[in-house]
């Protein structure tokens, strides 16, 4: 390794020292040496492709689901030295898969002699595909027809639409070893194409889109694009962070528990849930038929809107009426940071003259219970058999709620039917044709390092709000609305059955009203 110091000067003594052992604990993946090489407080920094980490405890979450970085050897070291104490190094190296890395650190050394960075930039070589997000994808895999509205689009696939010619994996490997070729391409994935819009890719999701969380022991969690180091939101986590990374601008997911509002909340996005058959469901692989719906996730409003107008067609529009509602009980379930950011919204929209009112909602745990159980029964019908049969081809977590879902027995769904039509009647009769203002998601993505009962109790939390348009029928439009100290948070706009557009068009006033007070957007008024 050839090492180089500024000046010609030697280096400070045990700093080279360092550089190697840090290297030597990213081979091993040792956690602690690897902590221990960070300085410890607030301010410290760790930079890369998806973003920036602040602060020695998520710098700390992140490695610790990450799985190591891989071996690789140090062709160079170039050292810029910054008073006595702190030196500037530039670091060359040569991963073992291939191609050149380059990382920069600030290292400083402390009261007791050792050295530790203070802040690091990470460039790795440029995946061809990173297979956390996509499955497969092309330039692009299937083109759209010239000339039409979303001319220019590029869109992620979730991997439960037939595509013809590939497969449909649904998150499991196994169960990709088995599937037969696709003959023909879902009818929501033509819609785009005939309109234009490019399929650039197959991407990932949650093991049989059985989770709002987004993490896949098979082919790895993708990036959060709005927080490094945190989970994405799943089940529709690879078109999310494939829209959010810019990857692609359009991602066709599936919703049945949340997993197109959850991951646009986690990660800034806009995600629709349309109104329960709004949009085809032929040849997609199922979770619940009696839930499941197929949307969009994209950056921005615009977007969405065209979309919609597309995936929409033919379809009746309804307006809601003019009046908002919010649900202090929901608001309950929320983390602090979520209410706090909530409120605020609320309180500058009543400024451009949004009146909110409060409305009851059942109890949560109960519209949580009838969502579950009914929920559970459908995914065993749907998936149980193929569980049954590959034993140990699924996460624990996932594998749970296979289990629970096999001991739902025919009577207790009979109940939870019954339980949850009166529920939805209930919801129906309390929100008619007016707009429910919900965050949409109960937290900020929760970080990497975040155990199983911290994911499971967010996840319960989380449910609960969702299954309020699950129950239902109801559109939800989650517009990245509030901001949190660990990350954004949706607002979820949930409206009458049919009034999709008119949901995207309040959340674009919504958006210009948050952004520039007293204004509008497109001509919409709050």
């Amino acid at each position: 390794m050839n090492i180089v110091v500024e000046g010609g000067a030697a280096a400070p003594e045990g700093l080279v020292e360092a550089v190697l052992a840090y290297e030597a604990a990213l081979a091993d993946d040792d956690l602690d040496a690897l902590a221990a090489a960070f300085e410890p407080g607030g301010s410290t920094l760790r930079g890369d492709r998806a973003g920036l980490l602040v602060g020695h405890e998520r710098i700390t979450g992140f490695r610790a689901r990450r799985g190591g970085a891989g071996a690789r050897g140090l062709d160079e070291m170039r050292i810029h030295l910054a008073g006595d104490d702190a030196a500037h190094v530039t670091t060359v190296n040569a991963p073992a898969g291939g191609g050149r890395g380059l990382v920069t650190q600030l290292w400083r050394r402390g009261p007791d002699g050792a050295w530790r960075i203070a802040a690091a930039h990470v460039t790795a070589p440029a995946p061809a595909l990173d297979a956390r997000i996509w499955r497969v994808a092309g330039a692009p895999l299937v083109a759209g027809t010239p000339g039409g509205p979303l001319a220019g689009e590029t869109v992620a696939v979730k991997d439960l639409f037939a595509i013809a010619g590939q497969r449909i994996g649904v998150g499991v490997k196994a169960y990709l070893a088995e599937a037969p070729l696709e003959p023909e391409t879902a009818p929501a994935v033509q819609a785009l194409l005939d309109a234009g819009a490019d399929v650039l890719g197959i991407a990932q999701t949650d093991q049989f889109a059985y989770s709002i969380a987004g993490l896949n022991p098979d082919y790895g969690t993708p990036p959060n694009g709005a927080v490094p180091g945190a989970i994405p939101g799943g089940s529709s986590s690879g078109p999310a962070s494939a829209v959010a990374a810019g990857q692609a601008s359009i991602g066709l997911g599936t919703d049945t528990a949340g997993s197109i509002r959850v991951p646009a909340s986690y990660q800034g996005l806009w995600g629709l849930r349309p109104s329960h058959g709004a949009v085809s469901l032929d040849r997609v692989a199922p979770l619940a038929p009696r839930y499941d719906t197929a949307g969009w996730l994209t950056r921005d409003g615009g977007t969405m809107r065209r979309v919609a107008e597309v995936g929409l067609a033919g379809r009746p529009a309804v307006a809601p009426a003019a009046s908002y509602l919010a649900a202090p009980a929901v608001m309950m379930s929320c983390a602090a940071g979520v209410r706090d950011a909530f409120d605020r919204a609320l309180g500058t929209l009543a400024g451009a003259g949004l009146h909110v009112s409060p409305v009851d909602v059942p109890a949560l745990d109960d519209l949580l219970l009838a969502f579950r159980l009914t929920q559970s029964a459908e995914a065993w019908r749907a998936d149980g058999a193929w569980v049954e049969a590959h034993p140990g081809a699924l996460a624990p977590d996932v594998q749970d709620r296979f289990d629970f879902a096999r001991s739902v027995t025919e009577d207790q769904e009979a109940d939870a039917v019954a339980d949850a039509g009166l529920l939805a009647a209930r919801l129906d009769l309390e929100l008619g044709d007016r707009v429910l203002l919900v965050p949409s998601a109960a937290s900020a993505a929760p970080r990497l390092d975040a155990d199983g009962a911290e994911l499971e109790s967010r996840r319960r939390a989380t449910l609960s709000i969702t299954a309020i348009a699950g129950l239902t029928g109801r559109p939800g439009l989650s517009v990245p609305l509030l901001g949190t100290p660990d990350g954004p948070v949706g607002m979820c706009l949930v409206g009458p059955v049919g009034s999709e557009l008119a949901l995207i068009d309040l959340g674009l006033a919504l958006e210009a009203a948050l952004r520039n007070p007293g204004e509008t957007s497109s001509g919409h008024t709050v």
